[in-house]
């Protein structure tokens, strides 16, 4: 039996990290329970309401932020905030796939189109990795805006 995931990502800033990776991914964040979001709405702005009808009052050590896929196929994707910083590499990465199906010119051009997307969105490029078939089809490793590192692939 297969099991589902969580991913979970320890944060100075959750909010920001949701924003940034349900950007990335295509993901949103889901409002609060019995709260239906307009489009325009802030789902953050109706987690604060919420949660403040309720006498909860969220310090920013508290702060969480949650990420699911709309179409319910991919894993939830979970930001806490934890007093520490990232002191090294993370041992743990997501691969990003932008770029599907695509080889060679191609699909580094896609790589690059999305790596621009996400660096306007506050990502950090590292390096590229040209291809080098047959194993090799090119990658783009990123930081996200908290510097941990993820490949567009």
């Amino acid at each position: 039996m297969s099991r589902s995931v969580q991913i979970t990502f320890d944060s100075h800033d959750p909010i920001l990290l949701a924003r940034f990776w349900a950007e990335t991914l295509g993901y949103v964040v889901p409002g609060p329970p019995g709260v239906t979001l307009g489009e325009d709405d802030d789902p953050f702005v109706a987690w604060r309401d919420f949660l403040s009808s309720l006498g909860v009052e969220m310090r920013p050590e508290d702060m969480r932020a949650a990420i699911e896929d709309p179409a319910g196929r991919g894993p939830r994707v979970f930001f806490q905030t934890v007093p520490e910083g990232k002191t090294v590499k993370n041992r743990v990465h997501l691969d990003v796939r932008a770029a599907p199906g695509l080889q060679g010119e191609e699909r580094m051009n896609a790589l690059e189109a999305e790596c621009t997307r996400l660096v306007a969105l506050g990502a950090t490029r590292l390096e590229r990795f040209e291809p080098a078939p047959p194993m090799e089809t090119g990658f783009i490793v990123m930081a996200d805006p908290e510097g941990n590192e993820f490949c567009l692939d």
